[in-house]
C-alpha cells in the first residue's frame, strides 16, 4: 500500500507519469539544490521530504523498472546525505551533482519538443 503524496498530489495523481525519467530526477535534483542552499539554521527537512516523496513516486512508476536499483540507492544516498552521510560519506554536494545532468537533459528534451 502507497502513501498519499502529501507535498505532491497533483503530480501523484498522473501528472508525474507524464514525465521523462529526465524530467522525474531533474526534479528530485532542485530539491537537493534547495536543500544544499539552505544556510545553516534554516530548515532543510522540507525540500528532504518532497525529495523523497519524488524518488518514492519515480521508484513506483513501472516504466522505470530496470533502473530501480539505480534510483533506490539515490533515495538512500540522500538520506545520508541528510544524516550527515555517516554511513556513506554522501553529502548534498555530490548529490547536486549526479542530478544535475538530468535537468539539463530534462531541459534540452523541453526545447526541442
Amino acid at each position: 500500500m502507497t502513501t498519499p503524496a502529501r507535498h505532491h498530489p497533483r503530480l501523484a495523481s498522473g501528472r508525474w507519469a507524464q514525465l521523462s525519467l529526465a524530467e522525474q530526477l531533474a526534479n528530485v535534483g532542485a530539491e537537493v539544490g534547495r536543500m544544499r542552499t539552505r544556510r545553516a539554521g534554516e530548515d532543510r527537512a522540507r525540500p528532504f521530504e518532497r525529495a523523497l516523496e519524488l524518488l518514492d513516486l519515480t521508484l513506483a512508476d513501472p516504466r522505470w523498472r530496470g533502473r530501480r536499483k539505480e534510483i533506490a540507492r539515490a533515495r538512500e544516498l540522500l538520506c545520508d546525505a541528510f544524516d550527515g552521510g555517516r554511513e556513506y560519506g554522501s553529502t548534498l554536494e555530490d548529490l547536486d551533482r549526479y542530478f544535475l545532468p538530468f535537468a539539463v537533459l530534462a531541459r534540452r528534451g523541453r526545447l526541442q519538443a
